[in-house]
């Protein structure tokens, strides 16, 4: 089963929240979109095993979805 993730703007913090749907956990946290989208930032916070990533805008609403493939 593919891991799942969102990144999403929380406004307690100021900042981008990457964050693993399974488990809520945050896995890291950006100053900015751009920050957290940025090419290989995503490829490389991932790992080897991937996943997919659902990017919301500022106010929540679907932005885009990346797929990161397992590297083999």
């Amino acid at each position: 089963m593919k891991r799942k993730f969102t990144l999403r703007f929380d406004v307690d913090t100021n900042r981008w929240i990457l964050r693993n749907d399974q488990t809520q956990k945050t896995v890291k946290a950006f100053d900015s979109k751009e920050g957290g989208t940025k090419a290989g930032v995503l490829r490389k916070v991932l790992g080897r095993q991937g996943g997919t990533v659902v990017i919301r805008t500022k106010t929540g609403t679907l932005d885009e979805e990346r797929n990161f493939p397992r590297e083999g």
